[in-house]
């Protein structure tokens, strides 16, 4: 009876620590701590880099019309501002890349699962995902506009045979780091097939699967700034890419960087506002991130 006694009070105190090494610990981050740590670096970054910029322009490194000074670049958005073609010109591009993006989540998502869950597909496809993902998606400039004119459609393209290579490659990278233990506990609970692969595969895959999507969205971002550079027309609308090469026509110095600024600036807005969330999202739930 005492044996008993003792084993489920060895129980019990297992069952507490394993609780106590479950817990997180959940606590307010208080504001000026968010301050300090999160607003303030980036902040404190930006002003040391137009701070070195403005000191490369008072030492005459070089002749100004190559190197504006801030001030120049901070004129042209107060311009295109004043125009009101600024928010413009940024949605034009934001629209085609988000949208070009979610397009190529719709193939890639399948596709990628069909390399990493059908060895045939995989040794027939898989090489070639893998050569196209390092093909510069300027290549796909030319031939788009023969084959599709200058218009919208030849912006989803190069958009598409960018991205789709890097989010099926990292679907397939998260679907073959999924524990077998994983795929085996499915099988004996009865989720096999489609089944099994929305509720084993996927959530299991999901931290791979995300990596491709940022992978993704940076092919996405960066094969339509080299459709828009390349494929000016006026019926297409005016893009960021076009902006950019509007001022290399115009030798625009100011016009330049602003352009490259604004490029930047989007790519890091879609990262903070959509993906970082995501990432710490799926890192939480899986108690590798502490709640504040």
């Amino acid at each position: 009876m005492a044996s008993t006694d003792t084993k489920a009070d060895d129980l019990a105190g297992l069952e507490a620590g394993l609780d106590a090494l479950d817990a997180v610990q959940v606590r307010k981050t208080p504001t000026r701590e968010i301050l300090l740590n999160k607003v303030l670096p980036p902040v404190v970054a930006v002003v040391l880099v137009v701070l070195v910029w403005q000191l490369l322009v008072w030492v005459k490194v070089t002749d100004d019309y190559k190197l504006p000074p801030p001030a120049a670049v901070w004129d042209s958005l107060t311009e295109m501002w004043v125009q009101g073609t600024l928010l413009e010109v940024i949605w034009t591009s934001v629209s085609r890349g988000l949208l070009g993006f979610v397009m190529a989540v719709a193939i890639g998502t399948p596709l990628g699962l069909l390399v990493a869950r059908v060895k045939v597909v995989r040794a027939a496809i898989g090489p070639i995902l893998s050569g196209l993902q390092s093909l510069p998606s300027v290549a796909w400039v030319a031939p788009a506009i023969i084959w599709l004119g200058l218009d919208d459609r030849t912006m989803y393209a190069v958009i598409l045979l960018g991205a789709v290579p890097s989010v099926a490659n990292g679907l397939v990278s998260g679907v073959d780091q999924v524990p077998p233990l994983f795929l085996r506990a499915g099988r004996t609970i009865g989720a096999t097939g489609l089944r099994g692969t929305i509720h084993i595969v996927l959530p299991a895959a999901l931290p791979g699967y995300l990596a491709g999507l940022k992978q993704g969205w940076a092919f996405s971002w960066r094969s339509l700034m080299a459709a828009e550079i390349i494929a000016s027309s006026p019926d297409l609308g005016l893009g960021l890419g076009q902006l950019l090469e509007n001022g290399r026509n115009n030798f625009d110095m100011p016009g330049i960087f602003l352009a490259i600024l604004l490029i930047l600036f989007v790519g890091i807005a879609i990262d903070l506002l959509i993906f970082s969330p995501l990432e710490r999202r799926v890192l939480r739930s899986r108690g590798l991130l502490v709640k504040s």
